[in-house]
């Protein structure tokens, strides 16, 4: 009997080989191409065939029964990401780093749900029973009702889940850690990590339970495994943070019931994860506004307005090569914003460091940060610090111009409940000024291009500038 060929398969996107290579020539990833075993043929050189194949029962849009609405898990912050809480039979992959809480927030959305009556399955293939109880201890969660279980064969799995047939949430963590008998390869390789999806999502539909998998991450931050497991899944959230750093932030990559780029904040105690119901005043609570270099951006993140604080630092450097750090924003943005202002604004920043930092741990991903970190460079530049009663928002276009961005009232709104006084936007179109609605106790300054932030974001930096220009 011949040995069956063995394969080889990319971790990174699933692309078959017959022999190893350094690089993948599907996605280009280097050293991702694994071993694999094939498949088993079906006995018999099993074949579909029409004759012996059911038929499908198709529906209208507006079905027979309405369908079953979300449960929510009370977490607000939880419920917010998911788009109003779990839809039945959906999937949802939750990826972050180690150690960062995906396990203790699944545990805490777990016992919630089991609170408030749902019946809630929690299957870990990285941990034993009695650590989950320790952590459900530590919590303070033992008295919520729960079926643990640690488990990594998915054959025993998907033969117990149907003891519990009225479940709500089934939890599994994670699934680089299951495996089915009969494939040869390791946990967590290509071919189980996808058999073993395909399995779970297969009983999720089938019986009607809301399914989150954890996902382990790779050092890039993506979610290890095949790309095709994101695709599969519904729902696909990342939770960021620093471990170093109190705040957690759940982010909506993909959803397919409700907004992406949804965010939910956390705060890690020692009682588990807190919500964070107004994450603006939090990120401004140690703000000092008499400081230059700080802007406060008026950001939007998915649905939810954000203020965040926008720190600048410049430091003088004579050599051939300055220094570029950026953390919280992106990098290329900022060598464009310092261009712009050398060429429009005659601000010379060439030669100095720029040190740049989102306080408070967010990432920003919108260009409508383009003014506050305008006005954060302007303010560092000139030793004077900006309003401390006033937010920004805008983008910055190559010429110098400032262009609208969206959801303009959200921000204001948002703003005025903070007590901020003033807000710098790009200037209204004609026709605008009546669809946009301003708060009475908030003054809105329109800034038509770069150089007339000048003489709002600080009143001695235009006599710098022109210093600047004399020498």
């Amino acid at each position: 009997m011949a040995k069956p060929a063995k394969h080889f398969m990319c971790s990174a996107c699933g692309a078959a080989f017959p022999k190893w290579a350094g690089r993948c020539e599907a996605c280009g990833e280097w050293n991702t191409l694994e071993e694999q075993m094939p498949l088993p043929a079906l006995p018999g050189g099993m074949k579909p065939s029409a004759a012996r194949a059911g038929k499908i029962d198709f529906v209208g849009l507006a079905g027979m029964s309405p369908p079953p609405p979300r449960v929510a898990t009370t977490i607000e912050e939880f419920d917010r990401v998911l788009g109003g809480g779990l839809v039945p039979a959906s999937v949802v992959l939750v990826g972050g780093d180690p150690g960062i809480g995906k396990s203790t927030l699944l545990l805490q959305a777990g016992t919630a749900l089991g609170r408030a009556g749902r019946q809630v399955v929690y299957i870990s293939g990285e941990e034993s029973v009695d650590q989950i109880r320790l952590r459900a201890a530590r919590l303070g969660l033992t008295e919520a009702p729960m079926a643990l279980a640690a488990a990594t064969q998915l054959g025993d799995i998907l033969a117990s889940l149907t003891q519990f047939p009225d479940a709500a949430l089934v939890v599994i963590d994670s699934i680089q850690t299951m495996w089915i008998e009969g494939i040869d390869s390791a946990p967590g390789s290509v071919t189980q990590v996808r058999a073993a999806a395909f399995e779970l999502i297969r009983a999720a539909k089938t019986q009607g339970f809301a399914l989150m998998l954890v996902g382990h991450v790779t050092k890039e931050g993506n979610i290890a495994g095949p790309r095709v497991l994101e695709h599969m899944v519904d729902v696909v959230l990342h939770f960021e943070g620093d471990r170093g750093h109190q705040f957690r932030i759940l982010r909506g990559i993909k959803n397919r019931f409700g907004a992406t780029d949804e965010i939910g904040v956390f705060e890690m105690t020692g009682a588990g994860l807190a919500e964070v119901a107004n994450p603006s005043a939090l990120f401004l609570a140690e703000r000092r506004g008499n400081v230059a270099g700080s802007a406060v951006f008026a950001g939007l993140e998915g649905s939810r307005p954000v203020l965040m604080e926008i720190q600048v630092l410049l430091s003088p450097n004579p050599g051939g090569s300055p220094r570029r750090s950026v953390i919280g924003w992106d990098s290329g943005r900022l060598s464009m914003l310092l261009a712009v202002l050398d060429a429009r604004c005659g601000l010379k920043l060439a030669m100095n460091d720029v040190y740049l930092n989102v306080a408070g741990g967010l990432r920003i991903t919108e260009p409508a940060a383009d003014l506050a970190v305008a006005a954060a460079l302007i303010s560092a530049a000139s030793d004077v610090p900006t309003d401390p009663s006033m937010v920004f928002f805008g983008e910055i276009g190559l010429s110098g111009e400032l262009r609208q961005v969206a959801q303009a009232e959200l921000r204001l709104k948002e703003a005025a409940k903070l007590g901020f006084s003033q807000a710098a936007s790009p200037k209204r179109v004609a026709g605008g000024a009546a669809r946009l609605s301003v708060p009475n106790t908030l003054k809105l300054v329109e800034i038509g291009h770069l150089t007339d932030l000048i003489g709002v974001a600080t009143s001695g930096v235009k006599a710098a500038v022109q210093n600047k220009e004399v020498s």
